[in-house]
């Protein structure tokens, strides 16, 4: 399985200074984060509601496998709105994640169609895919930008 080595100054500041670990997941795990997150109709089957940013944040933290000793990067900070991550951070993490887990533009708009476009635009532009609010944004599932800056 793939993995890339992190080693971060204190550009993120010293709690985050440090070398990690990130390790691709299975098949099976991926899909097994994305039904936790995810609600179906008992009727018809289709999906009611996702959330993006959980399985995000899950999918990051099954794929670390390594971190400073003192564990700065936990699931609530991944999550937290006021004690969370730097969204620099946050970026970084995700790109590479995504990059080992080969997330495929298609799993994106599926998990994007479920959010709405404020949604849409702020996780987009949080992830590297369209610029923030000022700048362009995801207007439908099927406009799916390529990312604004290159891969590391």
């Amino acid at each position: 399985m793939n993995s890339e080595v992190l080693e971060l100054d204190n550009r993120f500041g010293a709690e985050f200074a440090g070398k990690y670990v990130l390790k691709e997941i299975t098949w099976a795990k991926r899909n097994r984060i994305i039904q936790k997150y995810t609600k179906y109709n008992n009727v018809n089957g289709e999906v009611v509601s996702s959330d993006f940013l959980a399985i995000q944040a899950e999918t990051i933290m099954a794929s670390m496998h390594g971190q400073p000793e003192t564990k700065p990067i936990t699931l609530q900070k991944l999550l937290g709105d006021e004690e969370g991550i730097p969204i620099e951070l946050g970026e970084l993490l995700s790109k590479i994640v995504n990059r080992l887990n080969g997330l495929s533009h298609e799993d994106l708009r599926f998990l994007l169609a479920q959010l709405s476009e404020d949604d849409r635009t702020h996780l987009s532009a949080s992830l590297g895919y369209a610029k923030n609010s000022a700048g362009p944004s995801l207007s439908s599932e099927n406009s799916l930008q390529e990312p604004s800056s290159p891969s590391l």
